[in-house]
């Protein structure tokens, strides 16, 4: 997986602009704060000398208290200001991670029908999940991990320069080895990190599919299938991830192997400085404070580089959805559509899926104003495409789409939503309740509005015998409900959005006979004054529309009324409606 680290710090940096004063604030303070702990143990060496140097003719009990009451001084400013950095970073990461689940969520639902059908839902959840995440670990390790490191090695590499320049210069190469060690080792793991991630999300995304499709597992006795699939990519993310803890483990073991030379070796040298009289018992005290406090910062230093890496191998799969173009975008000063007529024109389409299967050919089409127009033909023939290309859910490969003399390709996408309303085969509702599912189709409805587009939807009986009415909810995908149930919510939904132009497709598929009589005159009071096209398998649905179109293969090979058609010897629709209704028969 290609690494998009530069473009990930670009969008979170983008993310802290807009609080420069309180990252600031924090910054200066996180710069302060470590004063304490390098100062300290330099007033702990002035402690120890003096008690080294106590006889019993002086009292030093009050000089002993002078410097406690400094150290105190001391850490309560060190105190303070870590206080005050925590505070403003609390303040400016919880309205960047705000932002960022914004930025995100506000990118994500403007890329096309495509990418979504070729993408786990669990998957895309946890990309967005993990980015924010990382955005605060990132922000944690740099202002309460790197930022104080950086100011607390600087200071004691300064004082005790002031005791012996090559004590100073002893730990400072130590230093500069232990970083170049870690930062090769960290990038040599990055690639085995951006697996173990991709694993984990493929791993999620088989969990979000299976679960979607429970009841198949069920019905097709895919329990045994599914447990043994689910397994072996659980493996490999498990493989991935022990192979990954084991290379943090030889690590670990590198750098204690470091700390035990280095800790020793600074006593052996400190010892020759102790006998020349260079420094005191003190020293030994403020040397082994310091020696402790690297140890433990640089420690962590290890941890905080593996962890950066994690984090922006975690960032990397929703950056590579931030970074990637919109499939379908509105053109340079894109204009509001307005539908006056309602007329539709299809100008000599083509259009390939992935510019491979080649599905529409040259089609030319028009569809009056306040025509109604049903689309026939055997599956893969063509229907859906054209009504997925009327929705611009994907761009022509050749050809144009015109509503009222309008390429669609040349008007804003939501004045093109705005005019056209679908009420498809499996509608989807929202987990919400009835009134809010069916509301969506007219933002801001009165409640006398609702109800009326639900009565005529043949709706309103069903919704009214739930306890909670209008404000049950329907579940994840309107499960809770049947499938005539929610495509009669559908159907109240496009009654209520009134769009000029209306597409159905198989809109009454999934409702039984009494209900699909009794829906009939509400969609035929639904399609006046509106521009109609209805895809249809079951033909008996489409008898009273002004045209019927039938494709075969992408093209358009008949047309006319139901009556024209029945009545051409040899011609396809009438072969479907023979065999429709010789099956009914039979």
């Amino acid at each position: 997986m290609k690494s998009y680290g530069k473009q990930t710090f670009k969008i979170y940096y983008q993310s802290l602009k807009k609080y420069k004063l309180a990252v600031f604030l924090v910054l200066i303070s996180v710069i302060i704060a470590p004063l304490g702990s390098v100062i300290g143990p330099l007033f702990y060496k002035d402690f120890f000398n003096v008690l080294a140097n106590w006889d019993s003719t002086t009292d030093p009990s009050g000089q002993l208290k002078l410097i406690l009451f400094k150290i105190l001084v001391l850490y309560l400013i060190s105190w303070f200001f870590w206080r005050l950095a925590s505070f403003f970073a609390s303040y400016f990461q919880s309205m960047a991670v705000k932002d960022i689940y914004d930025d995100c969520f506000a990118y994500l639902h403007k890329h096309s029908v495509s990418f979504f059908n070729d993408s786990f839902v669990g998957t895309l959840v946890k990309r967005v999940n993990r980015f924010t995440h990382s955005f605060v670990g990132i922000i944690d390790l740099i202002f309460w991990e790197v930022i104080p490191l950086i100011v607390y090695i600087f200071l004691i590499i300064v004082v005790l320069i002031k005791r012996d320049l090559w004590l100073a210069l002893g730990i400072l190469a130590w230093l500069v080895i232990y970083v170049i060690i870690s930062y090769a080792f960290s990038a040599y793991k990055l690639k085995y990190d951006l697996e173990r991630a991709e694993a984990n999300s493929k791993l999620t995304g088989v969990l979000a599919d299976t679960i979607s499709n429970q009841l198949n597992v069920k019905l097709f006795n895919g329990y045994q299938r599914e447990i043994k699939y689910f397994g072996k990519v659980n493996q490999d993310f498990q493989k991935l991830r022990l192979f990954t803890w084991n290379m943090d483990n030889t690590f670990e073991a590198v750098q204690g192997l470091m700390m035990v030379f280095l800790e020793i070796g600074i006593f052996y040298f400190a010892i020759s400085l102790w006998q020349r009289q260079i420094i005191t018992i003190g020293d030994f005290v403020l040397i082994q404070a310091y020696v402790i406090n690297i140890f433990m910062k640089m420690w962590n230093f290890g941890r905080i580089i593996r962890r950066y890496y994690e984090y922006m191998a975690d960032a990397n799969e929703m950056t590579e959805v931030l970074v990637m173009p919109h499939e379908i975008v509105d053109a340079k000063n894109a204009k509001e559509l307005k539908v006056s007529k309602g007329e539709i024109e299809f100008q000599e389409l083509d259009f390939s899926y992935n510019q491979t299967r080649k599905v529409v050919f040259d089609l030319n089409l028009v569809v009056k104003p306040k025509e109604k127009v049903a689309f026939v033909g055997a599956s893969g023939s063509g229907k859906s495409t054209l009504v997925n290309l009327l929705l611009r859910n994907y761009d022509l490969s050749k050809g144009k789409i015109l509503i009222d003399g309008q390429k669609i390709n040349s008007v804003r996408q939501e004045s093109l939503w705005k005019n056209i309303a679908l009420v498809n085969q499996d509608p989807i509702l929202f987990h919400r309740t009835l009134r809010e599912n069916i509301q969506y189709g007219k933002l801001g409805a009165q409640e006398n509005e609702i109800i009326k587009a639900a009565k005529l939807a043949n709706a309103h009986d069903f919704i009214t015998s739930f306890s909670e009415g209008y404000d049950t909810y329907v579940g994840e995908r309107g499960v809770k409900l049947s499938g005539g149930e929610r495509q009669r919510v559908a159907i109240a939904r496009a009654i209520l959005k009134n769009a000029p132009i209306l597409v159905m497709d198989e809109a009454t598929s999934s409702l039984d006979s009494q209900s699909e009589s009794l829906i009939q005159e509400a969609l035929i009071n639904l399609m006046k004054n509106k521009t109609v096209i209805v895809i249809a398998h079951r033909l008996s649905t489409i008898m009273r529309m002004d045209r019927i179109i039938v494709l075969d293969n992408g093209h358009i090979i008949e047309q006319g009324t139901h009556k024209e058609l029945i009545a051409k010897i040899g011609g396809l629709y009438k072969k479907l409606w023979e065999k429709q209704v010789g099956g009914f028969i039979e």
